[in-house]
Parts: structure tokens; C-alpha cells; sequence
């Protein structure tokens, strides 16, 4: 009896070793899988200038993430259910590893980057070629700057990824069916277990594809789980855009550097996400939430965060002025942004009018290019060089310009500091929905359909909602372009500065209408469960009545007895 205890310990202990080594391997997979993944959506502005091409094609790049999981993503949450899942997991995690590497290729593949600019930054260009020279011939070299480091941060986590799945892939985890709190103290009952475990696993794979196409009827005729794809499309819709196209309405909006908008997001947005996660998940446990109560936490939550969501429309800047742009030359504001960029201060001066190469005068106005300020000297070289005798700028003739778009101002900053705070607010606030939301989802459909329910419902929102938002939206980001940059083949490139304020409206106003639609299904779905039961209630509530029909008997029976205890004191009364 004792070696049996001791094996049956054994046992259970690898059992719960191996389950937490399969936690630990798929939570470093996800968190590499979610690295690259943030990664490519911060670097999408920086690829835009890289590249020189359109909101709308990188959008698409963006999108085309989704394409690849299409053809697969239904079948592998079925199939995976009767398949090894730690093994198919791992060889998942392979190929999401390749194809992170395949995206860091063209970086080694392409020439030395080359940006539009008239200023050398190493200072090697010619002295005088980027200032306003009259009458003679204006000289335009794009320069070359390596970019190295900052894509190698895309292999760094896939990597990382890549060799713990090749690990766990050859550990045997089946936490499917392995239940280490009702292992017995019996050997022989544990070898009749194995042989009834593999006789199960036997029939699965006879029956591999039967329950495919009732399983799918079966969530198709559930209206719980179908409203609930339905909010998760609208929803994903407009937070895929917010987060792709965030860094790029920080820096339009309030004048941030790619840099500093895509730390700020960091520090503000991921960890309210966190601690959001895991109070949402606490409050469910130690509260012990019933299904309708998560669907009333996560709708109105939900609810609360969208309504504050609206203060963002108050948090706004006005257009950088850009003179010839958005403002004129004597900088008074242009309510049709008609670029005139030459004018009589640098008409004499032969530039180029299609360079993006910003420089901030003395008097509070950008202008395209040194040469467009109408500036003919220069001290200094690189980042620091400043332009001087700027005819533009002033009328004395010795104003001067630095490089770069003038700063929006201190209201600007303040302004920003109160969009960052919202946002971190609202991002606390919604992630305390998620972990209910997600509970709804699993409890209204039946546990054998679970992995196919959950399989069908991330197919829906990346067909509808991961491919085509970022393609859309970065549509309509074009149209309020101001100013496009220029290829070398002469077409239109990258658009350098954009009208903020229709900007601020798509990218406020758009999410604002979905999430705004979406709460319409919701809200069916919680009139529904006031008259429904789901599978998981069932089961409980038909436990509960035989226990109360058990424990009915019971007491109908103490009764009887009771009843005749005292019948029959009374009749030996009566005789006595």
C-alpha cells in the first residue's frame, strides 16, 4: 500500500510540474508573440517614411498580419482539440518565429536608407547647396543614414519564442484530460484509467471531423454567442485603428516625435492594461461571478469608459503653422489649405518645392525648407547648424531658423499631458471588462464546442476587423493630407504634415460611431440572459433540484415519523 501512495504522489507531482512548465512556455510565447506584434505597429510610421508610401499601403501591411491565420485558424481550433496541443503550439510558435524573421529581411536586402532632406546631418554636404542662392543652380542629394539597431529589436523577442516552443514542443502535456485531484490511491484502478483514457482517445480520432459541421450549426443558431461576435467585430474595428494610428496622432496632434509618442504610450496604456487584467480577474474569483452578473460588469464598464472616452474631443491643438501650408507667410491663418510655397522673399532663390526639411524661425513659423525661409547663410553643421540672413523670416534681413517644426506651445503640452491621463483612465477602466466579457464567451456555448467557439470568433473579428480597419482608416487619414512627399520617380510618396483637426475627427469621431453601435447588440444580450439559462446553469440548476427533491424526501420522511411517534403517544394516553 505504501509503494502505491508513493507512486500515485509521484505521479501527481509530475503532473502538476508539467503543467506548470507548459504555462510558463506558452505565457513566454505569447508575450514574444505580443512584442513583435507592438513593435510592428510602433514602427508603422517610421516604415511609412522609410518606404515613402501612403497611410493606406501601410495600413494594408498592417492588416496583412490577419491574412495568414485565415486559411488555418478554424480547422486548428477544432482539430486541436483531438490533436497533441502543447506539440501543435510549438510548431506555431516556429512559424509565427520565421515569419518575424522574414519580416526583418528587407533591411538587409534593400540600399543604405536615404531620406528626403536638403541638411546633412555628418555635414559632408557641399556648404552653401540647401540655402537660397539667386540665380544660381540649386543642388538636392538625399543623404545616407544607417538605420540598423532599431530593427533588429523585431527578431530579438520572436527569437526568444522560437527557442522555448522548440523546447516545450517535446514535453508531453495533456492538461485536457488529466485531473491530478481525482487520482486514486488504487494501482489498479489508475491502469483501468489508462486503458479508458486510451480507448477515448482512440474514439476521438475515429470521430475527427463527424462533430465539425454540428458543432458549427450549433454556435451559427446560438444568438448569445452570435451578438457576441458582433460586438467583438464593431469593438475591434475602431480599437484596432486607435492603437495603430496612435503614435502618428500624437505627433500631428500635439507635435511629439515618433520616439516620444511611442514611449509615452507605453508608459501611460500597458500597465493599467495589466493591473486592469488582473483585478478584473481577482474580482471573478473572489466575488465568484455568476455568467449574467460578468455580462452586466463588462457592458457597463464598458459603457463608462466610452462616455469618458468623449473628453478626448476637448484635448486638441491647432495645425502646426507651416508657412505656404497652413498658415501664409505673414502668418495669418488659411482656412483652405491652397499650398502656396513661393512667395517674393524666396521667388529669386531657385528651391525645390517638393522637400519636406522643416525649419522653425525666430518669429514662431515652420517653413518646408531653409531655402523656401529664404535663409543664405549657415553656422554650425548636423542638427545643430542654424541658418541666418533668412528674408522671410524678417524684414532686416538678419533673422534666423533652426531645424525642425516650431514647438505647439505650453497649452499644447498641457493639453497632451490631459489626453495621456484620460487615456491611462479609460484603459484601466475597459481592461476591468475584458476578463468578464471573455467569461460570457466561454459560459454561452456548451464545452465540447469551446475551442471551435473560441477559434470561429478570433476567424470573425480578423476577417472583418483586423484586415480591413487599418486598410480603411488609413484611407481616410490620406484625404486629410496637406503636403505629400515625393519619389524619385516623381510620384507622390509618404504625406509629411496632415490637417489635425479633420485628423483629430477620424480618429476620434470613427471609434466613437462603432463603439457607439456596438452597445445596441449589447444590450440584447443582456435582455436575453434575463430569460435564459446557459449550458453551465443548466447542469447546476438540475443538481440543485435533485438535491432539493433528496433533501425534500428526507424531511417528508422525518415528518411521517415524527407524526407517528406522536399518534401513537396519544393512543397510550387514551388506553391508560
Amino acid at each position: 500500500m505504501g509503494d502505491t501512495e508513493e507512486r500515485t504522489e509521484t505521479h501527481k507531482i509530475r503532473c502538476l510540474s508539467k503543467l506548470k512548465m507548459f504555462l510558463l512556455a506558452i505565457t513566454c510565447a505569447y508575450v514574444a508573440k505580443t512584442l513583435s506584434g507592438s513593435y510592428m505597429n510602433s514602427m508603422l510610421t517610421q516604415i511609412e517614411r522609410q518606404f515613402n508610401i501612403p497611410t493606406s499601403v501601410v495600413g494594408f501591411i498592417n492588416g496583412s498580419f490577419e491574412i495568414g491565420n485565415l486559411l488555418l485558424i478554424v480547422f486548428v481550433s477544432y482539430f486541436g482539440t483531438k490533436l497533441h496541443r502543447p506539440i501543435m503550439i510549438g510548431v506555431g510558435c516556429v512559424v509565427m518565429s520565421l515569419g518575424c524573421f522574414l519580416q526583418s529581411l528587407p533591411h538587409f536586402f534593400m540600399d543604405r536608407y536615404e531620406y528626403e532632406s536638403t541638411v546633412s546631418v555628418s555635414g559632408n554636404l557641399s556648404s552653401n547647396s540647401f540655402l537660397c542662392m539667386e540665380n544660381g543652380t540649386q543642388i538636392f542629394r538625399p543623404t545616407e543614414d544607417p538605420s540598423g539597431f532599431i530593427e533588429t529589436g523585431a527578431i530579438i523577442g520572436p527569437l526568444i519564442g522560437l527557442l522555448l516552443a522548440s523546447f516545450c514542443a517535446n514535453v508531453y502535456v495533456d492538461t485536457g484530460s488529466v485531473n491530478t485531484e481525482g487520482l486514486t490511491n488504487n494501482a489498479e484502478i489508475v491502469k483501468n484509467d489508462q486503458e479508458e483514457k486510451q480507448k477515448e482517445v482512440k474514439k476521438e480520432k475515429d470521430g475527427i471531423t463527424k462533430d465539425f459541421l454540428p458543432f458549427l450549426k450549433s454556435l451559427l443558431c446560438n444568438p448569445i454567442y452570435m451578438l457576441f461576435i458582433l460586438i467583438s467585430v464593431i469593438q475591434f474595428n475602431a480599437f484596432v485603428n486607435m492603437i495603430s494610428f496612435m503614435p502618428k496622432y500624437l505627433e500631428q496632434q500635439y507635435g511629439k516625435s515618433s520616439s516620444d509618442a511611442i514611449f509615452l504610450i507605453g508608459i501611460y496604456n500597458l500597465p493599467p492594461i495589466c493591473i486592469g487584467y488582473i483585478v478584473g480577474g481577482l474580482i471573478m474569483k473572489k466575488f465568484k461571478i455568476t455568467v449574467k452578473q460578468a455580462a452586466h460588469i463588462g457592458c457597463w464598464f464598458s459603457l463608462i469608459e466610452y462616455l469618458l472616452y468623449y473628453l478626448c474631443f476637448l484635448m486638441i491643438c491647432d495645425n502646426s503653422p507651416v508657412a505656404g501650408v497652413t498658415t501664409s507667410y505673414e502668418g495669418t491663418h488659411q482656412d483652405l489649405y491652397v499650398e502656396n510655397i513661393l512667395t517674393g522673399c524666396n521667388m529669386n532663390c531657385n528651391c525645390p518645392t517638393k522637400i519636406w526639411d522643416p525649419v522653425c524661425g525666430e518669429n514662431g513659423l515652420s517653413y518646408m525648407s531653409a531655402c523656401l525661409a529664404g535663409c543664405e547663410t549657415s553656422v554650425g553643421t548636423g542638427i545643430d547648424m542654424v541658418f541666418q540672413n533668412c528674408s522671410c523670416i524678417g524684414t532686416s534681413g538678419n533673422s534666423s531658423a533652426v531645424l525642425g517644426l516650431c514647438d505647439k506651445g505650453h497649452d499644447c503640452s498641457l493639453m497632451l499631458q490631459y489626453f495621456l491621463i484620460l487615456s491611462m483612465t479609460s484603459s484601466f477602466i475597459y481592461s476591468l471588462s475584458a476578463i468578464p466579457g471573455y467569461m460570457v464567451l466561454l459560459r454561452c456555448i456548451k464545452p465540447e464546442e469551446k475551442s471551435l467557439g473560441v477559434g470561429l470568433h478570433t476567424f470573425c473579428t480578423r476577417v472583418f476587423a483586423g484586415i480591413p480597419a487599418p486598410i480603411y482608416f488609413g484611407a481616410l487619414v490620406d484625404s486629410t493630407c496637406l503636403h505629400w512627399g515625393t519619389l524619385k520617380c516623381g510620384e507622390s510618396g509618404a504625406c509629411r504634415i496632415y490637417d489635425s483637426t479633420n485628423f483629430r475627427y477620424i480618429y476620434l469621431g470613427l471609434p466613437a460611431a462603432l463603439r457607439g453601435s456596438s452597445y445596441i447588440p449589447a444590450f440584447l444580450i443582456l435582455a436575453i440572459l434575463r430569460k435564459r439559462r446557459l449550458p453551465g446553469e443548466e447542469a447546476s440548476s438540475g443538481t440543485v433540484l435533485v438535491e432539493a427533491k433528496v433533501t425534500g424526501k428526507e424531511n417528508e420522511c422525518k415528518d411521517r415519523h415524527q407524526n407517528s411517534k406522536v399518534s401513537n403517544n396519544d393512543e397510550w394516553k387514551t388506553k391508560l
